[in-house]
């Protein structure tokens, strides 16, 4: 994980609840739930998403802080802006390395963006079912800047990807 994962993972104030009480002691998403007041869809949409960022570890009942991946991205200090110069500014503004960071809300921005994912992620020709797709575009969303079903949807909205019967394409 790097500090920008993090640092998306923690982006949103619920999930920074729901983190600060699992590492104070929470150990369900009951637990959670009472220790931060929040609803328990919430909790449990938090503790999914700052699993899948690798800040949890463990099932409901044995929740915990993932001490390995803290170190790790404390160790990070690649600074945000190292980018190659020749790549696109788009691309620049919104990844840090292969994680999504936030999505373009400018169409023409955000194709340039879901290209690039697409380019990076699928085959041309090469059929996917609906889990592999979304296996592949969850590795993009580990910094919270999206999630994969938003991806997907836009990925088909700008037939960048094609879905006939849960199998995905690109041509």
């Amino acid at each position: 994980m790097t500090g920008h994962a993090l640092a998306g993972a923690l982006a949103d104030d619920g999930r920074r609840r729901i983190f600060a009480a699992i590492v104070l002691g929470a150990t369900s998403a009951t637990d959670v739930a009472k220790r931060t007041g929040l609803p328990a869809r919430v909790v449990l949409t938090g503790v999914r998403r700052l699993t899948d960022a690798g800040l949890v570890t463990g099932a409901d009942g044995a929740l915990a802080a993932d001490q390995a991946s803290l170190r790790e991205a404390a160790r990070d200090s690649r600074p945000a802006d190292d980018a190659d110069p020749g790549v696109d500014p788009v691309l620049r503004t919104f990844l840090r390395g292969d994680v999504l960071v936030g999505l373009p809300a400018q169409r023409g921005r955000r194709r340039v963006l879901l290209a690039h994912i697409a380019e990076q992620s699928f085959a041309p020709g090469t059929r996917y079912p609906e889990r592999a797709v979304d296996d592949a575009l969850k590795k993009w969303c580990a910094a919270g800047g999206s999630d994969h079903a938003t991806l997907r949807r836009y990925l088909i909205d700008e037939q960048l990807l094609t879905r006939e019967h849960g199998i995905y394409q690109r041509h």
